[in-house]
């Protein structure tokens, strides 16, 4: 008989699809529990929440909140890749305005680091920057 304890440590991608998992289904305490405190989001500057954030509860109130105030957001896949650079994830998914039901489809690929079994910093790509900047502004007036 042994009193060894097994531990068991996510790989980078775990972590990651682990965060996934949570955004999909609007868990933001898991979302939280897989974030750095002082976790690092790049958000492309076009969008209504871009730049750069810092700390976990600036990523749930101005990215999440301004992702979800204008919109419900529904993912529809996510893959997750280990790499050399880090892990890569893609996400696809729907936009539906709140204000005018307009849908808008979502693809997001983004680089994460992960130390320590929490992301510490997440760098955001999407498709159409522009198109996606202009979603926003439509469903911000209440327009189509």
């Amino acid at each position: 008989m042994s009193n060894q304890t097994e531990t068991t440590t996510q790989s980078p991608a775990d972590v990651v699809r682990g965060l996934y998992a949570a955004l999909s289904t609007g868990d933001v305490p898991g979302v939280l529990a897989r974030l750095a405190p002082e976790v690092i989001v790049d958000e492309p500057n076009q969008l209504p929440y871009g730049g750069v954030h810092q700390g976990r509860e600036v990523f749930v109130q101005s990215i999440l909140g301004a992702m979800m105030g204008y919109a419900e957001v529904t993912i529809t896949a996510a893959e997750v890749f280990d790499g050399p650079a880090g892990v890569v994830g893609t996400l696809t998914g729907t936009l539906t305005a709140h204000t005018t039901g307009e849908e808008f489809p979502l693809t997001m690929v983004e680089l994460h680091q992960v130390e320590d079994g929490l992301v510490v910093k997440i760098d955001v790509y999407t498709k159409n920057p522009d198109e996606l900047a202009a979603f926003y502004a439509r469903a911000e007036a209440g327009t189509r």
